[in-house]
């Protein structure tokens, strides 16, 4: 039986907590808790699911967004038609970047924000992040383009931070010149 999860809404105050650490290994319910969310994110994501269970298409998911300030976050990466890699990092760390910078010609969206926001969030285009699996085995990702964004992205909500919070207020939108749009 698939239930929707009760994602919180930018309005409220927990989004904007930095996370601590998880405890390692994940207990039993919050391996059920990502296993929901993986399904989830996947449904979102085929618009079949998401059509019939009402889901806002979505890649990534924090823990902070469902009122757990603990720093785990699930991202489900369709990398080609139909197909999907998830990506379970507890404890993630960016420890290298590329000097590149991107950003998402249509912006970015959230499953927290129930609005559009208009403005580019400039990204690096690649990114190294380390962290922990639900067992508690150390790993490392190398993520680019639109999956180096969503790394970033999620790790931003365990530091408080919104996507929006990057807009340039006197600057929200880039040339290619400027930055490479993907």
């Amino acid at each position: 039986m698939f239930k929707k999860l009760n994602i919180l809404d930018e309005k409220d105050k927990r989004l904007r907590i930095v996370s601590t650490d998880a405890k390692l290994p994940l207990s039993l319910e919050y391996k059920n808790l990502i296993e929901q969310i993986i399904m989830e994110l996947t449904y979102s994501q085929i618009e079949e699911y998401e059509k019939k269970y009402d889901l806002r298409p979505g890649m990534g998911l924090a823990f902070p967004q469902l009122g757990i300030n603990e720093r785990i976050i699930v991202i489900v990466h369709e990398y080609t038609d139909g197909k999907f890699d998830n990506y379970v990092m507890v404890n993630p760390k960016i420890v290298s970047t590329s000097n590149e910078m991107i950003a998402a010609e249509a912006g970015e969206g959230c499953l927290s924000v129930n609005r559009d926001v208009d403005g580019h969030i400039p990204r690096y285009a690649r990114v190294t992040v380390e962290g922990y699996d639900v067992d508690g085995n150390k790993i490392k990702v190398r993520a680019r383009e639109e999956l180096a964004i969503a790394f970033q992205h999620e790790i931003d909500h365990l530091n408080g931070i919104i996507f929006y919070d990057r807009i340039d207020k006197n600057k929200p939108f880039y040339t290619e010149d400027e930055i490479r749009l993907i």
